[in-house]
């Protein structure tokens, strides 16, 4: 196995989780308490990479965060570098590509929390933020880990949107995923096998986890 590609796939998928932790939980929050009519706009966008081709997603990453476009020009000005073939530029398609399996699970969860219980919260005087916290989150954290779960294992496992926004370059974009493809070109089929048992114990004990906090918050009910 690849180690340094190791390292780097879960550096990848650690900084993706944290920051659609940090982004992602206040979007859940508000798709779960809104009554905007409009809210199914935003759903069917944050579900959209759940269905796009990840060829489609990087393809068009690559028009807006390229040499070319406004997003790559102004990384390039503030940084002398591009974004893609960069850590960074892969962080930020690896964003897009698992905003679903995080704010969907934060929504379903935050949702199945009773509204009674957050109104007797500030009807006591307890502002919202600190509701949140004391109220609402431990209530709902089954589904808030599921979908930090979710995220770092599809994070580990991404493959198309790394290789075309990343390609492949030692200890930059090389993930766990593309070293498979490599070994597998290469026809070092005993080095594709290691790493692929690897990445296939590693997702069932994710499924495992995600499987057994469902069956916890079921009972809990």
């Amino acid at each position: 196995m690849d180690w340094n590609a190791a390292w780097l796939t879960c550096k990848l998928a650690g900084a993706t989780t944290a920051v659609l932790f940090a982004l992602g939980l206040p979007l859940a929050v508000w798709l779960s308490r809104t009554r905007w009519r409009g809210r199914f706009l935003i759903e069917a966008a944050v579900a959209l990479p759940l269905v796009l081709p990840p060829t489609v997603l990087g393809f068009y990453f690559l028009q807006f965060a390229g040499p070319r476009g406004l997003i790559g020009q102004t990384f390039e000005r503030l940084t002398g570098e591009m974004l893609p073939f960069s850590f960074f530029g892969i962080l930020l398609a690896s964003i897009i590509c698992n905003i679903p399996f995080a704010v969907r699970p934060f929504e379903t969860a935050l949702s199945a929390v009773d509204p009674s219980l957050i109104e007797a919260s500030w009807c006591l005087g307890v502002s919202r933020w600190k509701t949140f916290w004391s109220v609402t989150a431990p209530l709902a954290w089954p589904g808030i880990v599921t979908g930090l779960v979710l995220t770092f294992a599809h994070t580990v496992g991404e493959f198309g949107v790394v290789l075309m926004v990343g390609g492949n370059i030692r200890g930059v974009t090389r993930t766990l995923s593309i070293t498979i493809y490599d070994d597998v070109q290469s026809m070092d089929y005993a080095r594709a096998n290691t790493t692929a048992v690897a990445l296939l114990l590693f997702s069932f004990v994710v499924l495992g986890i995600t499987y057994g906090l469902n069956q916890g918050r079921a009972r809990a009910r």
